[in-house]
C-alpha cells in the first residue's frame, strides 16, 4: 500500500472514530475506561437513600419493562440499588442509571404470571401468604402452622407446578390481623393503634387499618375521651381506615409516638423498597425495627378475609399494634396489617401501604 493511500485510510478511520464519539456525546452517554486501550466501561454505582434507590427503582422499571427486568431490591450495606435483569443491554442500562445489574433467569412478567396462578390455587387456603422475593427471583409462598393435611398438600402441589418460579416456606405463627398498634385508639370492639394523622378538605383525619374501622365505628383515646367516627373503611381486599376528628380544633401533628419521649416528624408518605430499614410504633409493643422483605405480596387471614398489595417485613408486631405506622425516617411508609409470631420470638408482619390509602380518600399527610 502507497503511503498516500495508508493516510488517507487512517484519516477515513479518524473520521469515524471522531463521528462515533461525538454521537455518544450527543446520545447522553458517558463512561470511564479502567483501561483506555481495551475500552471496558466501567460505571459507577451509586450510593443511595433508600428513598431514593425507591424512585431510581419506580423509574428503571418503567423504562426496562417486565420483560427486562424481574423486581428490585436495596442492599443496605452497600447503599446500591439492585436490579434484576434479563440481559446484557438491560444490565448496562442499569449501570448507566447507577444501579448494580444481576442476571437473572425469571423475568417479572414471568412471575407475576405466577402469583396470579397461586391466587387461584392457593386463594381457599387460609393462613397462607405470597410475593415476589426479588432477592431469590421466586414467588416465595408461606404457610402458617394451621396449614396442614390436605390444604398443605394442595399448596404444596401448587408451587411444585411453577418449577423454578416459586418456593414453599413454612412459618411457626399463624397469620391474623392484629386486632385487640403509634398511640391507642379505643372503642366497643376492641382496641388498635393510630397510623398517620392526615387532612381532607382542610380537616384533620387519622389514619388507622381498615379491619380496625370494619369492627369499630367510634374511637376514643386510652383515657376514654372522644376522638372521632370512621369517615371510610377498606377490608378486605385492601386493609385501610379513615377517621374524622370530633372536633375540628383537635390537635393533629404530623409525628409518630417513639414511646421513650420523644417523637419522629413525618413530613410525607413514600413508597417501599425491598431491603429498606423500617420502623414501627404500636400501642401495644411500642417500637420496633426490621427490613421490608417483599412487596405486593398477597395474604389470607382466613374467613374470605384476604388482603392484597401489602407490604411484607420481618418486623415483629401482637394483637392492639393494628393500623399503628411504618415509617423510614420522616417518611410515612405503612399501617400494620397482620402477621404471625410476636416480639419475643420474632414474626412476620404486613402492612397497608400509606400511599395506597391517601390516594383512595384524597387525604395528605399533615
Amino acid at each position: 500500500m502507497k503511503n498516500g493511500q495508508h493516510r488517507r485510510i487512517s484519516g477515513k478511520r479518524a473520521a469515524v472514530a471522531g463521528g462515533a464519539a461525538a454521537a455518544l456525546v450527543m446520545a447522553g452517554i458517558t463512561f470511564q475506561t479502567a483501561n483506555a486501550s481495551e475500552g471496558t466501561p466501567q460505571f459507577t454505582v451509586k450510593s443511595l437513600s433508600p428513598l431514593a434507590a425507591g424512585k431510581l427503582s419506580s423509574s428503571l422499571g418503567k423504562d426496562l419493562g417486565s420483560d427486562n427486568a424481574a423486581g428490585s431490591y436495596y442492599d443496605a450495606r452497600t447503599k446500591a440499588l439492585v436490579v434484576n435483569v434479563l440481559s446484557g443491554d438491560a444490565a448496562d442500562a442499569v449501570r448507566r442509571a447507577g444501579g448494580r445489574a444481576k442476571v437473572v433467569a425469571n423475568s417479572l412478567s414471568e412471575l407475576r404470571g405466577a402469583t396470579r396462578a397461586l391466587s387461584g390455587a392457593a386463594s381457599s387456603v387460609a393462613g397462607t401468604s405470597w410475593a415476589i422475593d426479588p432477592v431469590s427471583d421466586k414467588v416465595v409462598v408461606t404457610a402458617d402452622r394451621t396449614v396442614k393435611g390436605d390444604a398443605l398438600a394442595k399448596l404444596d402441589t401448587a408451587v411444585k407446578n411453577l418449577g423454578g418460579k416459586a418456593e414453599l416456606k413454612r412459618s411457626t405463627g399463624q397469620f391474623k390481623p392484629f386486632i385487640a398498634g403509634g398511640d391507642a385508639i379505643e372503642g366497643s370492639g376492641g382496641r388498635c393503634s393510630l397510623g398517620f394523622n392526615v387532612v381532607k378538605d382542610g380537616q384533620p383525619y387519622f389514619l388507622t387499618a381498615g379491619h380496625c374501622t370494619q369492627a369499630i365505628s367510634d374511637w376514643t383515646d386510652g383515657q376514654g375521651n372522644a376522638l372521632g367516627s370512621n369517615a371510610g373503611s377498606d377490608f378486605p381486599g385492601h386493609d385501610y381506615g379513615l377517621v374524622k376528628y370530633a372536633s375540628s380544633g383537635t390537635a393533629h401533628p404530623s409525628e409518630v409516638d417513639l414511646y421513650n419521649g420523644g417523637t419522629q416528624k413525618i413530613t410525607g408518605a413514600g413508597a417501599a423498597t425491598v431491603g429498606m430499614n423500617v420502623t414501627r410504633s404500636g400501642s401495644t409493643t411500642h417500637v420496633h425495627d426490621g427490613t421490608v422483605t417483599g412487596l405486593d405480596a398477597t395474604v389470607n387471614y382466613g374467613d374470605g378475609d384476604v388482603v392484597n398489595g401489602l407490604i411484607q417485613t420481618d418486623v415483629c408486631a401482637e394483637p392492639g399494634d393494628s393500623g399503628g405506622s411504618l415509617f423510614s425516617g420522616s417518611t410515612a411508609i405503612g399501617l400494620t396489617s397482620g402477621g404471625s409470631g410476636d416480639c419475643t420470638a420474632g414474626g412476620q408482619t404486613f402492612f397497608q401501604p400509606v400511599p395506597a390509602a391517601l390516594t383512595a380518600f384524597g387525604a395528605q399527610i399533615g
